[in-house]
């Protein structure tokens, strides 16, 4: 499964459209995505952002029962940007850390 989260831009065929990043977590924890892409600003940010369904991941990698989905990003919000490939950097390298030396 492929989830895209946003709320204004339409996923691309083949991808799940989610708008909350409630909404990408619950299909996280399904341990069926495959692939997620990621919008930083929501419309709601009492109700999240792109970065804190990074935030989840992180933590679930650093328990080490969760391997994740490859990542994209897809903000036009380019500070955010920065600071989303930058938590996706570290997630790959505790991924590499924690969970490749089973």
């Amino acid at each position: 499964m492929k989830v895209y989260l946003d709320d204004e831009r339409t996923a691309p065929p083949g991808w799940q459209q989610v708008r909350w990043p409630e909404e990408a977590i619950q299909f996280l924890k399904t341990g069926v995505v495959e692939e997620i892409s990621l919008d930083h600003d929501l419309g709601d940010d009492a109700r999240g952002t792109g970065y804190d369904v990074l935030l989840w991941i992180e933590e679930a990698v650093v328990t080490c029962d969760f391997d994740p989905p490859v990542i994209q990003v897809h903000t036009a919000n380019p500070p955010a940007r920065n600071r989303m490939i930058a938590a996706v950097r570290t997630i790959q390298r505790l991924t590499e850390c924690c969970c490749g030396a089973d």
